[in-house]
């Protein structure tokens, strides 16, 4: 009986190798994967380069239409994988294992900041010479059923169908250098520009991210040292990251001007008082139908600013799929901005996710008190995606409460209680008290060539006028008597792209209103970007690369409202001026290394 089953072994096997090709056999493995962004979408085209353990690239390929990839016929040993795609920063893994017969899966994540490459599992290969009918032919036989209890140990590991991952891997991060002289201060909040920025990100344990992200350097009104620092946990990629936790910690010296006393009594030893904000931030999204997803976190802020005051700003949206390429979105959000759903979420840009790591509240004196703005907005928005063309319309009604704005005052005007210094630049805040708005927009964007599109965009909104220019006293109640709520009218058109040939990345745009007002302060949480006053130009050039260096170089110039347009001055009694602001002229530069 087991020279009848040896005989049948052997033939099975060598029948196994005559239908199987040199590509096939067991003796090599293979590497398969699929490569999506930050928002779950396949991305078709991206370079997929296999390097061996020497770095030598060994075979390329491109990705499908759905995103995927393989590379067959590999020897066993140790690989690295690299993915490259215009606009995204390279995704790069080493220590890929190949065994025989074995084929590695890797989901590749791209994005504009942290683009990651996780090993998802290693699973035995479908072909080979060694197909499953030998099993059945030592089962048939009881005596030969023991030769199953030999094994290598090592085997088992191989053919298991889930890896583990380990601590730390899919490292990546951005420094960026300042070379502004000044922030930026706008409805949102006050931006200082601090010089170096920073962040790092890692895969903890396969789908767990770590972030970690600083801002620090000296603040150009005060010439003191201002920080800020973040550290962001989430698990899960793409539509299916939950929770997001996040804790930060910002520092920032206020300039002292004329009239310290006001904060200061005489003879206190503290020159220039700090600003202390902790914020803690806890966000999750939900998918409750297949057409049904639901977008929701709190923000809870302690600020310390001669006073001791909480924020608490929830925030929910909430996205109805109407059909294939029809979303309705119900948005709310309370106390300061909601930044996770302004722009584009989870696409939003890396520079600006550092952006937002220095914005501070808006702060302002009311009678010798700190105020912080608060904003509470409810939005109802429609966006139809027809081809390369998007529409997209919302509704909203908005209710500022503590409203901040910047002024610059010069003369007589510069003795006026209740002027906060601004912590973005030599110019001050002054409190506007409370409004409540409402606005509606409608916009087109047309997307054509390779990632270029023109948006078009009007509407009404609410916006900050003066019934008069001429103040009888420098009393803040006073000014804010004058100023009051209009709606106006407001046109934008933008334009964005990348040209081929030196890779550079632009936006530009411009927005159009009535004159005598301050603009608009709604913030959008229902349309994919957010119009901007005045004339606006923003830059991103790709540097040559340093051989020997990972990553890549960047340059970047942002110019914010050019003509100074939304500018409305004012007349103190002894001639001097208050010029309030809203959004000030800004330009500023940087460079940026991502790695």
């Amino acid at each position: 009986m087991l020279r009848n089953t040896s005989v049948l072994l052997l033939a099975t096997l060598i029948g196994g190798a005559a239908n199987a090709t040199g590509a096939e056999l067991k003796l090599f493995g293979s590497i398969t994967g699929q490569v999506r962004n930050t928002a779950g979408t396949t991305q078709m085209g991206a370079t997929v380069l296999l390097m061996n353990r020497n770095e030598r690239v060994v075979q390329r390929a491109l990705t499908a239409p759905d995103g995927r990839f393989r590379f067959d016929s590999l020897t066993p040993d140790q690989y690295s994988v690299r993915v490259n795609l215009s606009s995204f920063v390279p995704a790069m893994r080493g220590n890929v294992p190949v065994r025989a017969g074995m084929e590695s899966f890797l989901n590749i994540q791209l994005a504009n900041l942290f683009s990651s490459i996780e090993l998802v599992y290693t699973a035995p290969g479908q072909t080979g010479v060694l197909n499953e009918d030998w099993k059945w032919v030592l089962r048939s036989s009881t005596a030969t059923r023991p030769v199953l209890r030999v094994w290598d140990p090592q085997w088992k590991g191989a053919t298991s169908t889930s890896a583990s991952p380990s601590i730390f891997n899919s490292t990546s991060g951005v420094m960026r250098i300042s070379a502004g002289d000044s922030g930026v201060s706008s409805a949102l909040g006050s931006e200082p520009d601090l010089g170096t920025a920073f962040a790092v990100a890692t895969s903890v344990f396969g789908d767990n991210q770590l972030r970690v992200s600083g801002n620090l350097g000296y603040a150009s009104s005060t010439g003191s040292p201002t920080a800020g620092f973040r550290t962001r946990y989430t698990h899960g990629t793409g539509e299916t990251i939950s929770p997001d936790v996040e804790l930060t910690v910002r520092q920032a010296s206020v300039r002292q001007r004329a009239g310290a006393g006001l904060l200061f009594g005489p003879g206190n030893a503290q020159s220039e008082p700090l600003l202390r904000t902790m914020s803690v931030k806890v966000a999750d999204r939900k998918r409750i139908t297949e057409d049904l997803t639901l977008e929701y976190g709190a923000l809870m802020e302690a600020v310390a600013f001669l006073q001791h005051l909480n924020v608490f700003s929830p925030y929910a949206r909430l996205g109805y799929a109407l059909s294939e390429g029809d979303l309705i979105e119900f948005a709310f959000s309370s106390g300061v901005p909601a930044l996770d759903l302004m722009g584009g979420g989870a696409e939003s840009d890396a520079q600006d996710s550092l952006t937002g790591l220095a914005m501070f509240p808006r702060l302002s004196l009311d009678n010798g008190r700190v105020r912080v703005q608060r904003n509470e907005t409810y939005e109802v928005g429609y966006r139809k995606i027809a081809g390369s063309r998007t529409y997209s319309a919302s509704v909203f009604q908005d209710f500022t409460r503590d409203g901040a704005i910047t002024a610059a005052t010069s003369g007589g005007a510069n003795a006026m209680p209740d002027l906060l210094p601004d912590l973005a630049s030599n110019s001050s805040v002054v409190h506007s008290g409370n409004f409540q708005s409402f606005g509606y927009s409608a916009s087109v964007t047309q997307s054509f060539w390779d990632r270029w599109s023109a948006t078009f965009a009007l509407g009404a909104a609410g916006a900050l006028t003066a019934t008069s220019r001429d103040l009888e006293a420098n009393d803040p109640a006073e000014l804010r008597a004058v100023l009051r709520s209009v709606r106006r009218p407001w046109a934008s058109a933008r334009l964005n792209g990348l040209v081929p040939a030196t890779g550079t990345r632009f936006i530009a745009s411009y927005l159009w209103t009535t004159n005598g007002t301050l603009g608009s302060t709604h913030a959008y949480l229902t349309q994919r970007w957010q119009p901007q006053m005045g004339l606006n130009l923003q830059f991103r050039q790709p540097l040559p690369a340093i051989g020997g260096i990972p990553g890549r170089l960047e340059m970047t110039a942002e110019l914010r409202n050019l003509l100074a347009q939304g500018y409305i001055p004012m007349t103190s009694p002894d001639g001097g001026s208050l010029l309030l602001i809203q959004f000030p002229r800004t330009i500023r530069g940087g460079f940026s290394f991502i790695f």
